[in-house]
């Protein structure tokens, strides 16, 4: 048997994820306390008792889901599961650096102050109100990635998330994405709708937020990491420190492949996957992409638990 762990992108954070973690496991309470110093403030605070809406803002909620993943792959090494007992790993946009840091390719202080330099400056590169996202549910992805080809008009208009057979995101100028919704029903989507998200990501608009990673990134040590990480942008794996660096500056304009990236991972016999950290959607995203591939989530202590029993015994 063969296993994947995989991290969850935006859109997962709560407000008290990971805190039972921290609580229970001294390893992972220490990841929450690097990455508050790491950033010079108390993160946790607001993970822990803040308020929703400004966990959600980019800056705080990248970091924030990281932190959570990385205390919950603390807690399992706790309990002597370790990075190894994956084949590989992979995350959901900002879920690659929670990849990379778990795989220790990156430390989680230079992926804490690299997440909050990226979620800046995605927001910074797009005045708010510039730019929207949109989910088109039934559609394919090359259906999809016509809609938004024919939607652009001169404006930009991309596939930014291939997520599962029937769900992919568009992103661009608002306008051109409010036009994709509306096309998108006329050819028979189930469902299209803008999403609640304060910036245009993974698409061409996003090139000053690239430029930005690409200087910030150029400082940062990167190592081999302890097994191979399935990057977005390729939907392969990578593990060469300089290609991995290349990429996470092509990340930020480019689509995140999860559906071609799970398909990959099963060719490559992969057919168990253990979502790490906050929420449930990458779970999901695997059961609709290949039902033959099992998944399960670690966020908990409960599921800590029962995942490291799982694994010890696998």
């Amino acid at each position: 048997m063969s296993r994947a762990f995989v991290f969850p992108g935006q859109g997962a954070q709560t407000i008290g994820m990971g805190r039972e973690l921290a609580e229970s496991c001294p390893q992972a309470r220490a990841v929450f306390d690097e990455v508050d110093e790491a950033l010079g403030e108390k993160l946790s605070t607001l993970i822990w008792e803040g308020d929703q809406d400004e966990l959600t803002l980019t800056q705080n909620a990248q970091p924030a889901l990281m932190a959570t993943s990385l205390a919950a792959m603390r807690a399992l090494e706790a309990e002597g599961v370790t990075i190894e007992a994956a084949s590989c790993v992979a995350g959901h946009s900002l879920g690659e650096y929670s990849a990379l840091a778990a795989a220790g390719a990156l430390s989680i202080a230079d992926t804490a102050r690299l997440l909050r330099i990226r979620g800046e400056a995605m927001q910074k590169a797009v005045p708010v109100g510039v730019g929207a996202m949109a989910a088109l549910l039934g559609l394919d992805f090359d259906a999809a990635r016509e809609v938004a080809k024919d939607a652009a008009l001169a404006e930009v208009c991309q596939a930014a998330n291939d997520n599962d057979p029937g769900q992919v995101v568009v992103s661009g100028h608002k306008a051109a994405v409010e036009r994709a919704v509306e096309l998108a029903k006329e050819r028979g989507a189930k469902r299209a709708m803008l999403l609640p998200v304060s910036a245009p990501f993974h698409c061409e608009l996003m090139e000053p937020a690239a430029e930005a990673m690409a200087q910030a990134l150029d400082g940062v040590d990167i190592s081999h990491p302890n097994v191979p990480v399935v990057a977005n942008v390729l939907a392969e794996n990578v593990s060469d420190p300089t290609t991995i660096r290349s990429l996470l500056v092509e990340q930020v304009t480019g689509s995140v492949r999860w559906r071609e990236s799970v398909m990959y991972m099963s060719a490559q016999g992969v057919d168990e996957v253990w979502e790490i950290g906050a929420g449930k959607a990458l779970s999901g995203m695997v059961r609709r992409i290949n039902r033959d591939m099992t998944s399960r989530t670690v966020g908990t202590p409960d599921e800590v638990m029962a995942a490291a029993e799982a694994l010890r015994n696998a």
